[in-house]
């Protein structure tokens, strides 16, 4: 076995060993295994990490990224002399970020361009923005986009997450923003973009993120400045306090600041900052232009994924690599919003902490159900929550985007917990399991959406973010379903319908729901052509009933000795109810047989819509971590008659599926068997005279494919940018 295969195990060991032997601190409380999360040094901001030459030049130390999953960090100590992190490993970030050769060629290229300075010009490229007053960021900001109104204005959101013991709220925190209506064009927002080849097929060196004070070291762009024009508009915006966690690390707020912005007969960048520190930067498209927009689901690994097994060489992380490509892309041409499909955090973690080991390993599933919540258990979710939140908004790749492009999120299971919604209702109802979904919710409209329900309500016409649509109650969570309808061009809307806070096992959306959700749907403006429906799991996708009705029957001899324990095959069966693995996924697809009937009533209502509106309906999805398109069309009778031209087929609509932006793909063989069933004919909705399959997705293999195209990432990232961008163009 090679050093990295006994790390790997021992690591594992010594995890199993935590979890089954919790330890108390001398607080009294239980040791977390989700690392608590620290305040980031001030210049810090969008989860990057400080070049060498730069550090040399300042007495602060560089930011610590928060540790994620199995990847473990350098210690660092911050300015007031407290540990950022104490977490070590066999390789650092440090030393993988410093033995990246793209990394040392950049600092090369930057110190022969400091050369070339004046002594002056030098010292003012290392002067960095200081926050006044001072405020401890333990995430963000975070952008969010809502909708553009009927008036032409552009209206969002941005949220910071601060340490209360490290700030100075007095004045409060304030937002600053700035745009210029007659720019005459909407300058890159990266100063620097490295094309440079790892040797393995790839561009991955994006240069500095826009908020790194040090990224002035590299030669700016044309055009590229904070300088502001005599015709540019600046607002300042106060934060909203709009909740506070209070943990074992003190208090920490959350501050919401409002933007609204009037569109321009051109497209614009908005440079932000919050209390005058450092200058960040996302776009607004022109008052009549469609939106450059990227959708992605599966933000994080499965239980047992090793990240470092999907690093590739030259990333500092197994999160970044498809995430480096989108900010690739954006640079290119900047996105106007970024399109969350589901699980853009994995919190299947939640049952890890040490209070839950109880609950966990409690064998028998009527005591599980029966289980009590204690307020340990309380406490230790909510910490979770919290600071899984704050290191994986914080870190990497995707801290870079979602400081830069306005997120548009939209939930699925893995936000909440794995299947939650799709387990028998006992479950549902106990008081463990439904305060981990109940409690994940509410992190989802904090940190996601930016919503606390006891600030902001449940009246759609009250609410501050316009595009809000408030259904039924949730019958396990005590929250109501939140879909999101948003502009996004002059002909074009996204419908975001949540898809879990109603369900149940029988059940995906309430009738409560969507009578709310196509009230406002038949009120949207004459002129739309398109609608794009995101609904997390697919609609469009080849059934598997056969494998249900197999994991449900009671004479299924794997279950049996799965709750057993017998001949190893614990892991057949799930740790809340111990019914097989796999089944609380198929209980979630539209496909799933107690679905079906709610399926098919949607489909034909969203062709009643596109018939009244004259309007495309395309469905949007993510979850199967596999790039796939279904299409559904008008079904034609007879023998050698053509099919009805899309273009005046109502009923004809495709299903985009994305990959997984980081997770890892299915296995060949769940492929092959999902490729097999995608060939089968379904005449499920031919009594609705709707044709239903999979189309085929040409791929062209190469000799000398690169590491994330043979990880299925890229190529399945890449096979579906040719049909988004036509459909979305």
């Amino acid at each position: 076995m090679d050093d990295a295969g006994w790390h790997a195990r021992h690591r594992a060991k010594k995890d199993a060993e935590r979890w089954s032997q919790p330890q108390r601190g001398p607080d009294g409380r239980y040791t977390p295994v989700e690392p608590q999360v620290h305040p980031m040094q001030e210049p810090f901001v969008g989860g990057f990490t400080l070049p060498d030459a730069a550090s040399a030049s300042t007495s602060g130390s560089p930011p610590v990224p928060p540790p994620k999953d199995n990847i473990s960090y350098y210690h660092s100590t911050g300015t007031n002399g407290h540990s950022l992190s104490q977490t070590h490993s066999r390789t650092s970030y440090a030393d993988t970020i410093r033995t990246n050769t793209t990394s040392q060629n950049s600092m090369i290229y930057a110190t022969r361009h400091l050369a070339n300075m004046t002594a002056v010009e030098r010292s003012r490229n290392f002067k960095v923005a200081r926050m006044n007053p001072y405020l401890q960021f333990m995430a963000g900001p975070l952008l969010r986009y809502d909708t553009v109104d009927n008036d032409g204005v552009w209206h969002g959101a941005a949220l910071i997450v601060t340490a209360d013991a490290g700030s100075t709220y007095e004045p409060h925190p304030t937002f600053t923003y700035s745009w210029d209506p007659n720019a005459q064009t909407a300058p890159q927002m990266h100063r620097r973009t490295d094309s440079r080849s790892t040797g393995h097929g790839s561009s991955i060196d994006l240069g500095p993120h826009p908020a790194d004070p040090y990224s002035t070291v590299f030669p700016a762009a044309n055009g590229d400045h904070t300088q502001l024009s005599p015709t540019a508009m600046t607002q300042n915006v106060l934060g909203e306090e709009i909740w506070v966690y209070c943990g074992n690390g003190g208090t920490f707020t959350f501050w919401r600041f409002m933007i609204h912005i009037p569109l321009s007969t051109r497209e614009m960048r908005v440079t932000y900052t919050v209390n005058n520190g450092q200058h960040l930067h996302f776009f607004v498209p022109a008052r009549n232009q469609n939106m450059r927009w990227a959708a992605f689901s599966c933000n994080g690994f499965s239980a047992g994924i090793n990240p470092d097994d999907f690093r590739g060489p030259g990333f500092a992380s197994g999160y970044d690599p498809v995430w480096s490509d989108l900010l690739a892309k954006h640079k290119e041409e900047p996105f106007h919003a970024l399109v969350g499909g589901g699980d853009q955090i994995y919190c299947d973690g939640v049952i890890r902490e040490p209070e839950m080991q109880e609950w966990v390993t409690t064998k028998r599933p009527e005591d599980k159900k029966a289980f009590p919540l204690t307020e340990e258990m309380r406490f230790a979710i909510d910490r979770f929550y919290f600071n899984h939140y704050c290191q994986i908004f914080r870190s990497g790749a995707f801290a870079r985007a979602n400081s830069s492009i306005p997120m548009v999120n939209m939930l699925d299971d893995h936000d909440l917990i794995d299947g939650f919604g799709s387990y028998p209702d006992d479950l549902m109802q106990s008081s463990v399991f439904g305060t981990i979904g109940a409690r994940g919710y509410f992190f989802f409209l904090l940190f996601q959406c930016f919503v606390n329900v006891d600030v902001d309500g449940v009246i759609d016409q009250k609410h501050p973010f316009r595009s809000t649509i408030i259904g039924g109650p949730g019958p396990f969570i005590p929250f109501p379903s939140h879909s999101i309808l948003s502009y996004l061009g002059p002909n074009i809307y996204l419908l975001a319908l949540d898809c879990r806070a109603e369900r149940m096992k029988e059940q995906v959306c309430s009738k409560q729901e969507y009578d709310a959700v196509f009230k406002r749907l038949y009120e949207l403006p004459s002129q739309i052509e398109h609608l794009v429906l995101l609904t997390g799991v697919p609609i469009a996708y080849p059934r598997m009933v056969f494998l249900e009705t197999a994991l449900e029957s009671k004479m299924n001899p794997l279950v049996a000795l799965g709750r057993n324990g017998s001949l190893g095959l614990s892991g057949f069966v799930n740790k809340f109810n111990a019914d097989a693995e796999l089944l609380d996924d198929l209980n979630d697809h539209w496909t799933a047989k107690s679905h079906k009937r709610e399926r098919n009533w949607l489909i034909e209502q969203l062709q009643y819509f596109a018939k009244a509106k004259h309007a495309r309906v395309t469905l949007l999805a993510g979850d199967v971590h596999c790039a796939a398109v279904g299409v559904l069309k008008t079904l034609v009778k007879g023998k050698n008659k053509a099919d009805i031209p899309p273009p005046i087929d109502f009923r004809y609509m495709i299903n985009v599926v994305s990959s997984a932006i980081v997770n890892t793909p299915p296995p060949n063989g769940v492929l092959t068997m999902v490729g097999t069933l995608a060939t089968k004919t379904h005449r499920t909705l031919h009594h609705m005279d709707t044709d239903e399959s999979m189309t085929q997705m040409v791929v062209h293999p190469r000799a000398n494919s690169s590491w994330a195209e043979e990880t299925g990432a890229a190529s399945n990232l890449t096979r579906l940018q040719g049909i988004l961008f036509s459909i979305f163009a």
